[in-house]
């Protein structure tokens, strides 16, 4: 599971916006990228080069997984591990049972 991040969506929606703001500015789009991360404060330009990808792709300019399939995916997951936990669970349940009826019982 991974970690948290620790920017806000806010600070990095705003520097998906700064990017495509200054990049007019700047030779190429890594350098605007590094411009922007070292004026927010954020770690490496390879963060920023990241959300911005994702950004891309979620506005359908980019191909890719978008960040609602990715989360719809990760649910689907959840959901498919808990049925085959409570799967496992009813087989074991219902072998237990069929072991009782085999049985013999004494009458008295």
């Amino acid at each position: 599971m991974p970690r948290p991040s620790p920017y806000p969506a806010e600070l990095r929606k705003r520097a998906v916006r700064m990017v495509a703001e200054v990049r007019p500015e700047y030779d190429t789009e890594w350098a605007a990228m590094k411009a922007v991360a070292s004026k927010l404060g954020i770690g490496t330009t390879e963060t920023v080069r990241k959300w911005v990808r994702q950004d891309q792709i979620d506005s359908g300019t980019r191909p890719g997984t978008t960040t609602e399939e990715s989360a719809q995916v990760k649910a689907l997951k959840k959901e498919v591990a808990e049925l085959k936990r409570a799967n496992e669970i009813l087989k074991a349940a219902a072998s237990f049972f069929a072991a009782e009826l085999d049985r013999p019982h004494l009458r008295s």
